[in-house]
């Protein structure tokens, strides 16, 4: 699961790389809304149902990153 983490190198295609206030759902191709529904497609394919929990989790945690950049703004 920790190698789910290769997600976050599709940070590298926005400029600036790093953005404290920007929300990555949504923004990043592989943070996309498409590329989590098919994270969720993932979980029905028992040899990559780990991967995709990783990313899903990966996913929540941003998520909870985006929430929490809305509340201080």
């Amino acid at each position: 699961m920790v190698s789910t983490m290769v997600v976050d190198l599709d940070h590298f295609l926005a400029n600036p790389v790093f953005d404290p206030l920007r929300c990555s759902i949504g923004f990043h191709p592989l943070h996309s809304y498409y590329a989590i529904a098919a994270y969720l497609l993932m979980l029905a394919i028992p040899q990559l149902r780990f991967v995709a929990l990783g990313l899903l989790v990966h996913m929540g945690v941003d998520g909870l990153e985006c929430f929490r950049l809305a509340l201080i703004h």
